[in-house]
Protein backbone atom coordinates (compact mmCIF):
# COMPACT_ATOMS: atom_id res chain seq x y z
CA UNK A 1 0.00 0.00 0.00
CA UNK A 2 1.30 3.14 -1.30
CA UNK A 3 2.35 5.80 1.64
CA UNK A 4 1.41 8.76 0.05
CA UNK A 5 -0.68 11.38 1.57
CA UNK A 6 -4.64 10.95 1.81
CA UNK A 7 -6.70 13.47 1.24
CA UNK A 8 -10.30 13.59 2.76
CA UNK A 9 -11.81 15.60 1.01
CA UNK A 10 -14.01 15.91 -2.39
CA UNK A 11 -13.32 19.50 -3.24
CA UNK A 12 -11.88 19.81 -6.35
CA UNK A 13 -10.34 23.45 -5.39
CA UNK A 14 -8.25 21.41 -2.40
CA UNK A 15 -7.11 18.43 -5.07
CA UNK A 16 -6.28 21.25 -7.18
CA UNK A 17 -4.04 23.28 -4.66
CA UNK A 18 -2.31 20.18 -2.90
CA UNK A 19 -1.45 19.14 -6.55
CA UNK A 20 0.23 22.65 -7.08
CA UNK A 21 2.42 22.58 -4.31
CA UNK A 22 3.83 18.70 -5.38
CA UNK A 23 1.81 16.65 -3.21
CA UNK A 24 1.25 13.50 -4.42
CA UNK A 25 -2.08 12.10 -2.54
CA UNK A 26 -5.13 9.92 -3.07
CA UNK A 27 -7.98 11.31 -2.63
CA UNK A 28 -10.75 9.62 -0.06
CA UNK A 29 -14.04 11.19 0.89
CA UNK A 30 -15.03 10.88 4.60
CA UNK A 31 -18.87 9.80 4.86
CA UNK A 32 -18.59 10.57 8.23
CA UNK A 33 -21.71 12.73 9.45
CA UNK A 34 -20.79 15.91 10.49
CA UNK A 35 -21.35 17.07 14.48
CA UNK A 36 -21.77 20.51 14.63
CA UNK A 37 -21.63 21.93 18.13
CA UNK A 38 -22.99 25.74 17.70
CA UNK A 39 -21.04 26.45 21.42
CA UNK A 40 -17.85 26.38 18.97
CA UNK A 41 -16.15 29.40 17.93
CA UNK A 42 -15.35 29.54 14.30
CA UNK A 43 -11.89 28.43 14.52
CA UNK A 44 -13.10 25.17 16.55
CA UNK A 45 -15.34 24.49 14.52
CA UNK A 46 -13.77 24.12 11.72
CA UNK A 47 -10.84 22.72 13.10
CA UNK A 48 -13.38 19.99 14.65
CA UNK A 49 -15.08 19.25 11.30
CA UNK A 50 -11.88 18.98 9.89
CA UNK A 51 -10.76 16.34 12.44
CA UNK A 52 -14.09 14.49 12.10
CA UNK A 53 -13.67 13.97 8.51
CA UNK A 54 -9.85 13.24 8.81
CA UNK A 55 -10.06 10.42 11.42
CA UNK A 56 -12.69 8.83 10.12
CA UNK A 57 -10.58 8.09 6.76
CA UNK A 58 -7.86 7.53 8.72
CA UNK A 59 -9.47 4.64 10.77
CA UNK A 60 -9.12 2.81 7.30
CA UNK A 61 -5.77 3.67 6.40
CA UNK A 62 -3.66 2.95 9.50
CA UNK A 63 -0.12 3.81 8.66
CA UNK A 64 -1.01 6.66 6.47
CA UNK A 65 -1.08 10.53 6.94
CA UNK A 66 -4.36 11.74 6.25
CA UNK A 67 -5.28 15.16 5.95
CA UNK A 68 -9.16 16.74 6.79
CA UNK A 69 -10.14 20.38 5.87
CA UNK A 70 -13.56 22.01 6.46
CA UNK A 71 -13.69 26.18 5.35
CA UNK A 72 -16.91 28.62 6.63
CA UNK A 73 -17.76 31.84 6.06
CA UNK A 74 -18.19 34.22 9.25
CA UNK A 75 -20.34 37.08 8.97
CA UNK A 76 -20.71 39.26 11.74
CA UNK A 77 -20.06 35.99 13.53
CA UNK A 78 -22.80 34.18 11.77
CA UNK A 79 -21.86 31.32 10.51
CA UNK A 80 -23.27 30.91 6.34
CA UNK A 81 -22.91 27.17 4.85
CA UNK A 82 -23.14 26.20 1.46
CA UNK A 83 -26.76 27.53 0.44
CA UNK A 84 -29.32 25.29 0.02
CA UNK A 85 -31.51 26.80 -2.73
CA UNK A 86 -31.24 29.57 -4.93
CA UNK A 87 -33.05 32.08 -3.17
CA UNK A 88 -30.98 31.68 -0.09
CA UNK A 89 -27.48 31.72 -2.22
CA UNK A 90 -29.23 35.65 -3.25
CA UNK A 91 -30.11 36.27 0.33
CA UNK A 92 -26.25 35.24 1.50
CA UNK A 93 -24.61 37.41 -0.75
CA UNK A 94 -27.06 40.60 -0.08
CA UNK A 95 -25.93 40.23 3.01
CA UNK A 96 -22.19 40.07 2.55
CA UNK A 97 -22.26 42.51 -0.41
CA UNK A 98 -20.98 46.00 1.16
CA UNK A 99 -19.59 44.23 3.89
CA UNK A 100 -15.86 42.26 5.55
CA UNK A 101 -16.48 38.69 6.30
CA UNK A 102 -13.80 36.11 7.83
CA UNK A 103 -13.34 32.60 5.57
CA UNK A 104 -12.31 29.93 8.09
CA UNK A 105 -10.39 26.96 6.75
CA UNK A 106 -10.19 24.62 9.49
CA UNK A 107 -7.33 21.31 8.46
CA UNK A 108 -6.37 18.17 10.49
CA UNK A 109 -3.58 16.19 9.96
CA UNK A 110 -3.74 12.49 11.42
CA UNK A 111 -1.30 9.42 10.85
CA UNK A 112 -1.93 6.68 13.91
CA UNK A 113 -1.38 8.82 17.16
CA UNK A 114 -0.31 11.40 15.55
CA UNK A 115 -2.66 14.14 14.89
CA UNK A 116 -2.46 18.09 14.53
CA UNK A 117 -4.84 21.00 13.56
CA UNK A 118 -4.59 24.26 12.92
CA UNK A 119 -6.86 27.03 11.40
CA UNK A 120 -6.79 30.22 8.87
CA UNK A 121 -8.35 32.98 9.17
CA UNK A 122 -8.73 35.87 5.97
CA UNK A 123 -10.96 39.09 6.18
CA UNK A 124 -12.64 39.64 2.65
CA UNK A 125 -14.20 42.87 1.57
CA UNK A 126 -17.16 42.65 -0.45
CA UNK A 127 -18.68 45.33 -3.07
CA UNK A 128 -21.57 46.83 -3.19
CA UNK A 129 -23.71 44.54 -5.10
CA UNK A 130 -27.20 45.64 -7.22
CA UNK A 131 -30.18 43.07 -7.68
CA UNK A 132 -29.27 42.28 -10.95
CA UNK A 133 -25.66 41.65 -10.28
CA UNK A 134 -26.44 38.97 -7.24
CA UNK A 135 -29.10 37.12 -9.45
CA UNK A 136 -26.85 37.29 -12.58
CA UNK A 137 -24.21 35.24 -10.40
CA UNK A 138 -26.52 33.01 -8.72
CA UNK A 139 -28.05 31.68 -11.96
CA UNK A 140 -24.09 30.92 -13.33
CA UNK A 141 -24.78 28.30 -10.81
CA UNK A 142 -21.06 28.66 -9.36
CA UNK A 143 -22.47 29.86 -5.75
CA UNK A 144 -24.45 26.37 -4.93
CA UNK A 145 -21.61 24.34 -3.39
CA UNK A 146 -19.45 26.74 -1.73
CA UNK A 147 -19.30 28.15 1.96
CA UNK A 148 -21.21 31.72 1.28
CA UNK A 149 -22.37 31.19 -2.12
CA UNK A 150 -19.34 32.41 -3.86
CA UNK A 151 -15.96 31.28 -5.55
CA UNK A 152 -13.37 33.84 -5.74
CA UNK A 153 -11.32 31.60 -8.21
CA UNK A 154 -14.67 31.90 -10.55
CA UNK A 155 -16.89 33.81 -11.64
CA UNK A 156 -17.30 35.47 -8.12
CA UNK A 157 -14.09 36.96 -8.47
CA UNK A 158 -15.98 40.18 -9.51
CA UNK A 159 -17.53 40.42 -5.99
CA UNK A 160 -15.15 40.80 -3.97
CA UNK A 161 -12.80 44.11 -3.69
CA UNK A 162 -10.29 42.79 -1.48
CA UNK A 163 -8.63 40.60 0.87
CA UNK A 164 -6.24 40.63 4.22
CA UNK A 165 -4.68 37.29 4.77
CA UNK A 166 -4.47 34.18 2.87
CA UNK A 167 -5.87 33.83 -0.71
CA UNK A 168 -5.49 30.14 -1.38
CA UNK A 169 -7.59 29.91 2.41
CA UNK A 170 -10.64 31.77 0.77
CA UNK A 171 -10.29 29.13 -2.07
CA UNK A 172 -10.52 26.57 0.34
CA UNK A 173 -7.32 25.30 1.33
CA UNK A 174 -4.12 27.59 3.22
CA UNK A 175 -1.12 25.39 0.84
CA UNK A 176 1.53 27.46 2.47
CA UNK A 177 0.66 27.09 5.86
CA UNK A 178 -0.23 23.85 5.19
CA UNK A 179 3.35 23.43 3.94
CA UNK A 180 4.86 24.70 6.78
CA UNK A 181 2.66 22.94 9.02
CA UNK A 182 3.10 19.56 7.33
CA UNK A 183 7.08 19.50 7.16
CA UNK A 184 6.97 19.99 10.84
CA UNK A 185 4.33 16.98 11.86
Amino acid sequence: MSDRLILASASPRRKELLTLAGFEFDVVTSSVDEVIDPELKPHELVISLASQKAKAVALKYNGRTVVGADTVVVLDGKILGKPKSEQDAADMLKALSGNTHEVYTGVYLVNGEKEKGFFECTKVNFCELSDEQINAYVATREPMDKAGSYGIQGKGCVLVEGIEGDYFNVVGFPVSRFCREFDKF
